[in-house]
């Protein structure tokens, strides 16, 4: 029974989450062998605030860039 957890940052809808889970499910389907009920997928959405890269915060980095149009 695999068990995955992705980390994104907050600002994804609801649809390209999803789309995420189904990817990752029939990748684990497809090279494990395993059903798709047995597959878990938990999403951990995170603040941009709360995440740096080179020392500095990815909000101050890329503002803007990340977020879905309609959110």
């Amino acid at each position: 029974m695999p068990f995955v957890t992705v980390q994104i940052a907050k600002g994804h809808s609801v649809d390209k989450k999803r789309e995420l889970a189904k990817a990752i499910t029939d990748a684990l389907v497809a090279t494990m062998g395993t059903k798709p009920e047995w597959v878990t997928v938990h999403i951990d959405e995170f603040e941009r605030e709360n995440w740096a890269v080179g020392g500095q915060l990815h909000i101050d980095k890329h503002a803007g860039r990340h977020v879905e149009k309609g959110v």
